[in-house]
C-alpha cells in the first residue's frame, strides 16, 4: 500500500507534517491580526484550522469548541475585533503575486455568489436575485475574485454587495447595527467588480485577462472601463444583444436652441442580435478540444467576428465570440487583440467555469455557506480567513505536484491520458488525519450542553425583559 501511495505522487512525511505544515504557512500571516492594543493571531489560526477540518457546522461557537477557544472570545474576535480583513487578503495577495504558478498565464475570474438568509438584520440581506436557488429571495449576495490557472483556482477577493434600499433614510438603524462601512455609497455588482480589479492591479496581482458572466459582460460602461485600462475581457452576453457588422454612424439631433439631445440616433446597414449571426458567412468556425474533464474533453465549437457595439452614443469594436456545446449557445464580447488567435481567445473564455468551481469549494469544503452572522465586518473577516484557507490548499497542492511525480505507468494502467489531481477535499482529509480534532469526553460533552442551555435560558430571559419594558412603555 506505501508504495501505491508513493505512485500517486503522495510522501506519508508529508502528510504526516500537514500539523506543522499549516502553523509555519500562518506565521506568514500573523502579523496581519495584530491591532493597536492586542494580539488576535491565535484565535486567526485555530478559526481557519476550525474551517479546514471540520466537515459541517461551522459557525463561530461550533469553530470555537471544536478548536478550544472560548465562544464569546470568537463571537468578539470575528464580529468586533478591529484586526483588518482587507490587511490579510492584501498580504495573501502579494503571496499569490509572488507565487510561480501565476507568473504567466493566470485568468482573473468576476462571479457573484449567494447566500440564503432566515432574516433582514444581517449586512446586505434583502429580497434579490439567488442564482443558486434561481429566484428571488432573502439573500446575502457577495461579488468575489478567483484567480485560475491550468492547475489551481483560488478566490482572492470580495466584495459584499448592499441592495438599494440598505442606503434610505429607513435603514439608518439596520447601517449602525451591522457596522455599516463609513463613506460606503450605493454600488451596483458590475462597480463592485470593477473595484476589484482596480484593488488587484493595483496590489500587482498578475492576470493575462479577466472573464466574467452575461450580468458583467453585458454592461456596457465596464466593458469600456476595462478597455480604457488595457485590460483584456471576455464578458457573457444575453442572446439578443444587439451588434453592427458595419461601423455604425451616430448623429444627436439637435434642439430648437442648437444643444444636442440626450437621444442619438444609429444609423447601421447590419443590424444583429447576436443569436442572428450563428449561421452568418462572417463567423470563422472551428472545433477545439480545451483541456481534460470529468468526461473526457473539454471539446465545443467556437465561432468568432469583429463587430461593432454602441455606448453613451460611441461605437467601438470588438469581437463576438460564440461557443456552442450541442444545444448550449454562449455569447462573448471581448476586447482581445485583432490578432489573438481564436484558440486563445477559446482557451481564456472557458475559464469562467472555474470560478463555479472556487464557489463550490468555499461553500461545501470551507464552510461559507454555513456563516452566521449579523455585521458587516464579521463577513469581511470570514472572506479572509476562507481566502486564506483555500490558499494553503492550493500552496500545498502546487507544492507536491511540483516535487513528487506520479508513475506513469499509471496512465497505462488504467488506460487513460491524463490523471485527476488532488482535490481540495483531498487534502482536507489528509489534514484531518494528520491534525485530529479532539474527541469529547462524556462530562465535556455535557458541559457543553449545559453551557447551550445556559446561553438559551438568558437569551430568552433578555427576550422577555425588553418585551416587558416595550409593554409599559406603550
Amino acid at each position: 500500500m506505501i508504495a501505491e501511495i508513493g505512485r500517486w505522487g503522495l510522501c506519508l512525511t508529508e502528510i504526516e507534517q500537514l500539523a506543522e505544515r499549516l502553523r509555519t504557512f500562518f506565521e506568514r500571516f500573523r502579523s496581519s491580526f495584530r491591532t493597536k492594543t492586542h494580539n488576535k493571531s491565535e484565535f486567526g489560526y485555530h478559526y481557519m484550522s476550525g474551517l479546514l477540518r471540520l466537515e459541517t457546522e461551522r459557525t463561530m461557537a461550533h469553530i470555537a469548541r471544536q478548536t478550544g477557544m472560548a465562544e464569546q472570545n470568537t463571537q468578539h474576535f470575528m464580529s468586533n475585533s478591529p484586526w483588518s480583513g482587507q490587511r490579510l487578503i492584501s498580504d495573501l495577495q502579494q503571496a499569490l503575486r509572488q507565487h510561480p504558478e501565476f507568473q504567466a498565464g493566470a485568468m482573473l475570474v468576476i462571479d457573484e455568489s449567494a447566500d440564503q438568509k432566515a432574516g433582514h438584520a444581517s449586512a446586505g440581506a434583502g429580497r434579490q436575485y439567488n442564482g443558486r436557488l434561481g429566484k428571488i429571495e432573502l439573500s446575502q449576495v457577495g461579488v468575489f475574485a478567483a484567480l485560475v490557472t491550468p492547475r489551481v483556482n483560488t478566490w482572492i477577493d470580495g466584495e459584499l454587495f448592499f441592495p438599494e434600499h440598505w442606503f434610505s433614510d429607513d435603514y439608518a438603524e439596520p447601517r449602525q447595527k451591522v457596522g455599516f462601512p463609513a463613506g460606503r455609497t450605493f454600488q451596483t455588482k458590475p462597480d463592485l467588480a470593477w473595484k476589484l480589479i482596480q484593488r488587484l492591479r493595483t496590489q500587482g496581482v498578475p492576470f493575462d485577462a479577466v472573464a466574467m458572466d452575461d450580468l458583467y459582460g453585458r454592461n456596457a460602461a465596464l466593458r469600456q472601463r476595462l478597455q480604457v485600462a488595457q485590460i483584456e475581457y471576455y464578458g457573457d452576453i444575453p442572446q439578443n444583444t444587439v451588434v453592427y457588422l458595419d461601423q455604425p454612424q451616430i448623429s444627436a439631433p439637435l434642439t430648437k436652441r442648437g444643444q444636442p439631445r440626450k437621444t442619438y440616433r444609429i444609423v447601421a446597414h447590419q443590424r444583429f442580435e447576436v443569436r442572428q449571426l450563428l449561421e452568418h458567412p462572417a463567423l470563422e468556425w472551428a472545433v477545439l478540444t480545451l483541456r481534460p474533464n470529468a468526461r473526457g474533453h473539454l471539446r465545443a465549437r467556437f465561432g468568432r467576428c469583429r463587430v461593432w457595439t454602441v455606448h453613451e452614443g460611441t461605437a467601438r469594436q470588438e469581437w463576438l465570440l460564440i461557443r456552442q456545446d450541442n444545444k448550449q449557445i454562449t455569447y462573448v464580447l471581448s476586447n482581445a487583440s485583432p490578432t489573438t488567435s481564436l484558440e486563445t481567445m477559446a482557451w481564456r473564455k472557458s475559464h469562467r467555469y472555474f470560478i463555479e468551481r472556487s464557489n463550490q469549494d468555499e461553500k461545501g469544503e470551507l464552510g461559507w455557506d454555513e456563516f452566521q452572522a449579523i455585521k458587516y465586518l464579521a463577513w469581511e473577516h470570514q472572506l479572509a480567513l476562507t481566502i486564506l484557507a483555500s490558499w494553503f490548499i492550493a500552496e500545498t497542492r502546487l507544492d507536491w505536484m511540483n516535487r513528487f511525480e506520479r508513475d506513469p505507468a499509471l496512465l497505462e494502467q488504467y488506460q487513460i491520458d491524463v490523471l485527476p489531481r488532488l482535490s481540495v477535499r483531498n487534502v482536507r482529509e489528509l489534514l484531518r488525519a494528520a491534525m485530529p480534532l479532539p474527541q469529547l469526553s462524556t462530562q465535556e460533552a455535557a458541559a457543553l450542553v449545559v453551557q447551550h442551555l445556559t446561553n438559551r435560558t438568558r437569551s430568552r430571559k433578555s427576550r422577555l425583559r425588553k418585551r416587558r419594558a416595550s409593554s409599559f412603555e406603550t
